[in-house]
């Protein structure tokens, strides 16, 4: 596994990580259980993103200083590329947490904790992720056509299924966690165990927890290879990654109160995804310019959210006030 960051540069990065959710996590336990408003997510969401930018800075000074302008414009293009992709396909992720914490009845006060608690898990979980492929491809380089493929059967798939209310009670993952774990009926804060008739067992935030973890697991399958379409450096494919997830809960609670006006984002996914999986499938064959991938996928995401908001169904002005009252 062949890096063009230095290794100063490795070390800022983890250092910066570590750092950044040691203060998310003070912000967190300072201000307690509360329900998290679109303001406070949306500042979140830009402080997040103002620090991906940041980095990507940082990164590519460090880049101009060791090898010259063309190769540091081109190196972070491919962690400004795969950013956007991992945070574009981190959407859906989002809209299925919303499915998660509406089905258990989640109060929002609660949901922040669980976020937290499944942004630790996914940069652990991807993080090994990441390293074991970039192994994979630097000793068999064909895997990279079966991440294609795999990528283009994915994107067809989620066309397909786009438009559809997934149906969590059939969810083979929560029939499995049902039927290991005594699930009790209410919350008891934000405990994930309770006593009941004298009985230790789980809280249904402990099950929601699980369903997150098991969510991030598969969602890291699609997504990590999608990266690797674009560069197959493990740092700019790990930072990029990494920093896209840290920004996941600011922006699960900001996109949570407009998700139905970007009803038709799913459609724009799948066709990112099909997209990244060809310019998988031909990297032997034409590479395609990180420039052009980018521009394609900036390009499908804005038709995309234009077109989810011409279209958006309009709510009842009833409901809209109900809504604002509440």
């Amino acid at each position: 596994m062949v890096s063009i960051a230095p290794a100063w540069l490795w070390a800022f990065f983890v250092v910066s990580v570590i750092v950044a959710l040691f203060i998310d996590f003070v912000v967190l336990k300072k201000q307690g259980a509360h329900a998290v408003g679109v303001k406070e997510a949306l500042n979140w969401s830009l402080v997040w993103v103002a620090l991906s930018f940041a980095f990507n800075g940082l990164f590519w000074w460090a880049i101009y200083q060791d090898h010259g302008m063309a190769v540091a414009n081109t190196k972070s293009m491919e962690f400004l590329t795969g950013y956007l992709i991992e945070k574009s396909l981190a959407v859906d992720n989002i809209f299925v947490f919303l499915m998660i914490f509406t089905y258990f009845a989640v109060p929002p006060q609660f949901q922040k904790r669980v976020l937290m608690i499944g942004i630790i898990g996914a940069i652990v979980l991807r993080t090994i992720m990441i390293l074991v492929g970039s192994w994979l491809i630097a000793h068999f380089h064909w895997i990279l056509y079966l991440f294609g493929a795999f990528l283009v059967i994915t994107g067809i798939k989620m066309w397909w299924a786009s438009g559809q209310e997934p149906d969590l009670e059939s969810n083979p993952a929560l029939k499995l966690l049902k039927r290991f774990m005594p699930v009790s009926k209410s919350f008891d804060g934000e405990k994930f165990f309770t006593v009941e008739n004298g009985k230790k067992i789980a809280t249904p935030l402990l099950m929601v927890v699980a369903l997150v973890g098991v969510t991030d697991v598969i969602f890291a399958v699609d997504s990590i290879p999608a990266i690797f379409a674009i560069t197959t450096d493990p740092f700019i494919v790990l930072t990029s990654n990494i920093f896209a997830i840290l920004g996941l809960r600011a922006m699960y609670f900001l996109l949570a109160a407009v998700a139905a006006k970007f009803h038709l984002l799913s459609y724009g996914l799948a066709v990112i995804l099909v997209f990244i999986g060809t310019k998988m499938l031909l990297i032997d064959v034409y590479k395609i310019p990180v420039l052009v991938s980018l521009g394609v996928v900036v390009a499908v995401l804005a038709v995309t959210m234009v077109l989810s908001v011409k279209t958006a169904p309009r709510i009842p002005q009833r409901t809209a006030d109900d809504a604002a009252r509440s």
